[in-house]
C-alpha cells in the first residue's frame, strides 16, 4: 500500500500530483480503512493539495505536512457551515485522519456544473443575476458566527500588517505598472486611514469566484447550488470578499457591479467614493492579489494612469 512521501514544497506537490501511481494506492487504503471503497477511485488533475472522487458520491482531499493551515481551515469551515446556509450547499465532512504525517478529510460531493464552465456562455442578464446570487451568499456566509475558526488565525489586524510590509514588493515582482507603483505609498496610507483596525471578524474565503462553486439550473437560468473549497478561509473584515468577484466577474460592467453591491446588501447611497477606495486598497493587499492577471478589464493597464482611474474603472458609478 506504500505511503506518502516528504515533500516541502509546491513543485513537489504538483509533480507527486502528476504521478498518481505514487499517492493513488495510499488514497485507496485511507478510503478502505474509512470504509468508503470503490473502484471508481480517480485523482482531480487540478488543485492545490490531492485531491481524488470516491465514486460520484464522495471526494478525498489529501494535505501535505506544509499545509496543515489548510487543512484546519477546510475542517473547520466545514463544520462551521454545515447546514447553516439556506439555499446553497457545502461539502459534509464524514470523516478526517492523518498518515505519514499527511492529513486528510472525507467529504460528500456536491451535486451542481462548475460555474467556470457556465459563466463565459451567459448573457449580460444572466451574469448581473448570478453576480447578485454571488452578493447574496457572500452575505449569508458571514451572518455564520466564525466560531472555531478564530483559534486558527491569523487574526486581521495581523494578517494585515504582514499584507503592508510585502506589498510594495510584491506588486514590483508583479509588474504592476509603474505608474501605480508610484502612487502605491499613498494609496496604501489612505488604507492606513479607511481600513477599520478591529472589525467585527466574519468569515472570509477569499475566493467567490466562478471556480470555487457550482450552480444549477432554475428555471430560465442558473443559481448558486454549491459553494466549496475552504482551505484559505480565515476571519476578518466583510468587504475583503468583494475583491474577487468584482475582478473576475464584474469586470469594470456598472449592472454587474450593481448587481453583486445589491446581493451583498449595499444601499446606493452605501457606494461612496471611500467604499471604493477601501475595496482598492484591499484588492492590493488581498493575500492572492495579482491586478495584471486578475483584472478582468481587456487591456485595463493602458487605459489608467493612477488610481482614482483604476478604481473608477473596476468599480463605475
Amino acid at each position: 500500500m506504500g505511503r506518502l512521501p516528504d515533500i516541502t514544497a509546491g513543485a513537489e506537490l504538483r509533480g507527486l500530483r502528476a504521478d498518481v501511481a505514487a499517492w493513488l494506492p495510499v488514497a485507496r487504503d485511507i478510503v478502505r480503512h474509512h470504509g468508503c471503497e470503490h473502484p471508481g477511485l480517480a485523482p482531480f488533475a487540478a488543485g492545490t493539495n490531492l485531491v481524488a472522487g470516491i465514486g460520484g458520491e464522495l471526494i478525498l482531499k489529501l494535505f501535505p505536512p506544509f499545509h496543515r493551515r489548510q487543512f484546519l481551515s477546510e475542517r473547520s469551515t466545514l463544520r462551521v457551515l454545515a447546514g447553516r446556509l439556506k439555499q446553497v450547499a457545502t461539502p459534509e465532512l464524514l470523516h478526517e485522519g492523518d498518515r505519514d504525517g499527511w492529513t486528510y478529510l472525507i467529504m460528500t460531493r456536491l451535486d451542481g456544473i462548475p460555474a467556470a464552465e457556465v459563466w463565459p456562455g451567459l448573457d449580460e442578464r444572466g451574469k448581473q443575476s448570478l453576480l447578485r446570487d454571488v452578493g447574496e451568499l457572500i452575505a449569508e456566509v458571514q451572518l455564520v458566527p466564525p466560531g472555531e475558526l478564530l483559534a486558527i488565525g491569523p487574526r486581521w489586524s495581523d494578517f494585515l500588517r504582514g499584507q503592508f510590509a510585502g506589498c510594495r514588493a510584491r506588486h514590483q515582482r508583479l509588474g504592476l505598472p509603474e505608474a501605480l507603483l508610484a502612487g502605491l505609498d499613498d494609496l496604501l496610507r489612505d488604507a492606513a486611514a479607511l481600513l477599520p483596525p478591529d472589525p467585527r471578524p466574519v468569515i472570509l474565503t477569499g475566493e467567490y469566484i466562478p471556480e470555487n462553486f457550482l450552480v444549477s439550473r432554475h428555471g430560465d437560468g442558473w443559481r448558486i447550488s454549491g459553494l466549496f473549497d475552504f482551505g484559505d478561509v480565515m476571519a476578518g473584515f466583510g468587504e475583503y470578499d468583494l475583491l474577487g468577484p468584482s475582478a473576475f466577474m464584474a469586470a469594470g460592467h456598472p449592472g454587474r457591479v450593481r448587481a453583486l453591491f445589491d446581493g451583498y446588501g449595499f444601499a446606493p447611497a452605501d457606494v461612496t467614493w471611500q467604499l471604493k477606495r477601501r475595496l482598492l486598497a484591499l484588492m492590493l493587499l488581498h493575500q492572492a492579489s495579482d491586478p495584471v492577471r486578475h483584472i478582468c478589464i481587456p487591456d485595463w493597464p493602458s487605459r489608467v494612469r493612477n488610481f482614482d482611474q483604476l478604481q473608477a474603472l473596476i468599480w463605475p458609478d
